[in-house]
């Protein structure tokens, strides 16, 4: 079973370094990381800026558009026109269907704001204890959402990968 997790940090830059120790966490067997993004979201800015963290991912990511469609869902609905957000919203019951619901949705869009940065991965096989304690002085607030098999392969069926 894979988990979505988002590890939210206090600043903008945070996740960047945390993408440094998910490195040394794949090699001592601590994650598998199976794809990874991540925002940084400078407290001058008026949108977050978005990555997708190729580097991180392993076989079978599920690629940009999983990540494009989750970011849209995330941090672009208010810019956009009611007959945009209705579509987006007819999208995210769909995401609904595969684990990611709106309750997920909502927690992250509050938590991730001007100033913070967030490492979104899915994930498996996570000694999440030795993770978070990886991430020391950074103490990144964890938000996640566990994927039955069948919502991971439902997800891969979507967006084109059939690993």
């Amino acid at each position: 079973m894979a988990t979505l997790t988002v590890w939210k940090f206090d600043d903008a830059e945070g996740s960047a370094r945390a993408e440094d120790k998910l490195v040394q966490l794949q090699k001592q067997d601590l994650i598998h990381v199976h794809d990874a993004a991540s925002v940084s979201w400078p407290v001058d800015k008026k949108k977050p800026k978005t990555a997708q963290l190729n580097h991180l991912a392993g076989a079978g990511a599920l690629g940009g558009a999983f990540w494009g469609l989750l970011f849209g869902l995330l941090f672009f609905i208010p810019l956009f026109g009611m007959a945009v957000g209705a579509a987006m919203g007819a999208i995210g019951g769909a995401m609904s269907d595969v684990g990611i619901d709106d309750d997920f949705i909502d927690s992250v869009r509050s938590e991730i704001q001007p100033g913070t940065s967030a490492l979104f991965l899915l994930s498996s096989d996570a000694v999440i204890d030795k993770v978070k304690d990886a991430f020391g002085d950074d103490k990144p607030h964890l938000l996640r959402t566990n994927l039955s098999d069948a919502d991971e392969a439902k997800l891969r069926e979507i967006f084109g990968d059939d690993a």
